[in-house]
């Protein structure tokens, strides 16, 4: 039986494994971040009539541009941005793969501040470019200072910032952003794929786009609204940086099914939006209640917990899955993750833990 070793892939690829969380059949999970409330059903009846509209036309390729969906992204955005500056592709992996393919490549390299998303390097390594991985705090914060330092220590192409920050949940002050702008000659990338779930009064990077035409804040329609099963992910940036990830995305890579779903969603978003209160809650009982039983927990501004075990986390994880409740190794020593989800599941998970932890 052939393997892939038996091919000519590349050296960089070999020994490598696909990124992927466990798809397990279990009662509660609480693993890959999935916003917990199913789409309501008169978005389900806006997509279905968008769906219907465009089945008689699949022989005509997309819209190639997604001009009216990056338009309905850009309102939804705010802060005067207009299509020109939004850019959508299929989920924001997508969108930050073809910043890497512009940006990015052969000698080029990409700095990045972990524990952080751990697609970052992946994407970093099919693009050809060099993942340099710098370290956050031990609570896992990330100061200004300490970021400008590795910055003019690496001279990266491109930075990876990440708020909220997966795995951890902490978001990053504004400053520090502005902090490594002012350090990087390169692109600086902020990806705020949980942002909709932050705490009052968290901002946004996209507050500090004018003047910065090397920013770009990424974001995602797979978690706060619903619609990780639909792929959609966009970035707001300078019209400069759309024009140049064109140069690399594929030709009509959006279907016109893609769009048209995407567009009913980003028109319900008052609907789809209105579970994230409730999701909130779930994550902040979660946090109150572990703490109130001196288990460590790291702060969270997302739809999700990354809290202490013993140092053998793996055996904490069988042990929540032996009672069926499926969370996340995200392969840090001592520490779990759990997507806060329905106030049921959560229940679940807190009944699991006072048991284990």
């Amino acid at each position: 039986m052939t393997t892939i070793d038996d091919l000519p892939i590349r050296d960089d690829l070999r020994g490598q494994t696909p990124y992927g969380a466990p798809q397990l059949d279990v009662a509660v999970r609480l693993n890959t971040n999935e916003h917990a409330f199913a789409v309501p059903q008169p978005v389900v009846e806006e997509m279905r009539k968008r769906l219907d509209a465009e089945l008689a036309d699949l022989n005509r390729y997309p819209d190639r541009e997604a001009v009216g969906l990056r338009a309905d992204l850009a309102s939804y955005l705010g802060h005067g941005l207009g299509f020109e500056s939004v850019w959508a592709a299929n989920g924001s992996n997508e969108v930050q793969q073809q910043l890497l393919q512009a940006f990015g490549g052969p000698g080029r390299t990409a700095l990045g501040f972990g524990p952080s998303y751990s697609m970052h390097p992946l994407l970093a390594a099919g693009t050809g470019t060099r993942w340099i991985g710098a370290l956050r705090d031990p609570d896992f914060g990330l100061r200004a200072d300490a970021a400008v330092a590795e910055i003019h220590r690496h001279d990266p192409d491109l930075v990876f910032l990440c708020s909220p920050n997966n795995p951890t949940g902490t978001a990053l002050d504004p400053e520090v952003i502005d902090a490594v702008l002012g350090a990087a000659r390169g692109m600086v990338l902020v990806d705020e794929a949980y942002f909709e779930y932050a705490r009052t009064g968290t901002r946004s990077a996209i507050e500090l786009l004018p003047g910065h035409p090397r920013l770009v804040v990424t974001r995602t329609m797979s978690k706060a609204f619903g619609f990780a099963g639909g792929r959609l992910g966009y970035f707001a940036a300078d019209p400069a940086v759309v024009d140049a990830v064109q140069l690399v995305r594929l030709p009509y890579h959006l279907s016109a099914l893609t769009q048209a779903a995407a567009r009913a969603a980003v028109a319900q978003s008052a609907a789809l939006l209105a579970t994230v209160e409730q999701i909130k809650v779930q994550r902040d009982r979660i946090v109150d209640v572990l703490r109130g039983r001196g288990v460590e927990v790291a702060d969270s501004d997302a739809n999700f917990v990354l809290f202490r075990t013993a140092d053998d986390q793996k055996s904490a994880w069988q042990a929540f899955l032996d009672r069926g409740v499926l969370i996340r190794d995200v392969g840090l020593r001592g520490w779990l993750r759990v997507t806060a989800g329905t106030e049921s599941e959560t229940t679940a998970f807190l009944n699991a833990a006072e048991e284990i932890l």
